[in-house]
């Protein structure tokens, strides 16, 4: 799983227990053993006790379970202690990720950060308020280029090839994970939003192996306004 640069310099490192690579906290998945010392995701890192953190994909994960990588990766982890995880681990992170990241498009839209529909989409890209471009899985390309292309004119970023990103969700369940028809398109209108989106999603996409990198207008968002690392703040993740 890639992760994303760590560009402010903000976002506190951690190790992956298998890479031995570092990245910022935020685009690592935190694993926690619960008081019986079994290990379960925890992707908003806020369990109690000792926690172990892994950046890598789902295939890499599997993999490293199969060859016993990771039962040794545990054990230098927790010192030691008593810890057990289940065969089913990666269902458990993909899971827990899955859901992370429509509850949070979920609590965008309740905001009123995020539009949805094509034509509201168009005119506000048009007018330079989109931070951020999604789409369902199943969205027709047509669609897609369409509000790409109103997109790139609004942010005067024409002949760059910034397009949205395809979500590995359908419309049907954005549209209850937003509690709203018509969740083909979604754009986001706000620098801080784009930036938790960025987050949720993107650890969810890089875990089940999808490309998810910044951007132009993400990217310019976080150099000018440390958006990432304020988002954390509120949420209570920067500790």
């Amino acid at each position: 799983m890639r992760n994303p640069p760590n560009e402010t310099g903000n976002d506190p490192e951690r190790r992956c227990i298998l890479s031995g690579e570092h990245a910022p906290r935020n685009s690592l998945i935190r694993l926690a053993a619960s008081p019986d010392g079994e290990i379960a995701p925890d992707v908003r890192a806020k369990a109690p006790g000792r926690g172990a953190w892994i950046g890598v994909d789902r295939a890499a994960l599997e993999t490293a379970m199969a060859k016993g990588k990771l039962k040794g990766a545990f054990a230098r982890a927790f010192k030691g202690a008593p810890v057990s995880f289940s065969d089913d681990l990666p269902e458990k992170i993909e899971a827990a990720l899955r859901r992370n990241a429509l509850d949070r498009l979920g609590l965008e839209a309740r905001s009123g950060t995020l539009l949805t529909g094509s034509d509201k989409i168009a005119e506000s890209a048009r007018k330079g308020r989109v931070r951020m471009l999604l789409h369902a899985a199943d969205a027709s390309d047509d669609g897609c280029r369409k509000l790409a292309q109103a997109w790139r004119v609004g942010s005067d970023t024409e002949g760059s090839g910034q397009a949205g990103k395809m979500l590995a969700a359908d419309r049907h369940v954005l549209a209850l994970a937003l509690g709203r028809e018509n969740c083909v398109h979604i754009a986001i209108i706000d620098a801080k939003a784009a930036a938790r989106i960025d987050d949720a999603v993107g650890r969810w996409h890089r875990f089940i192996g999808c490309d998810w990198a910044p951007t132009l207008a993400e990217s310019a968002a976080k150099v000018h306004g440390d958006a990432a690392h304020e988002h954390l703040q509120e949420d209570g993740l920067g500790q």
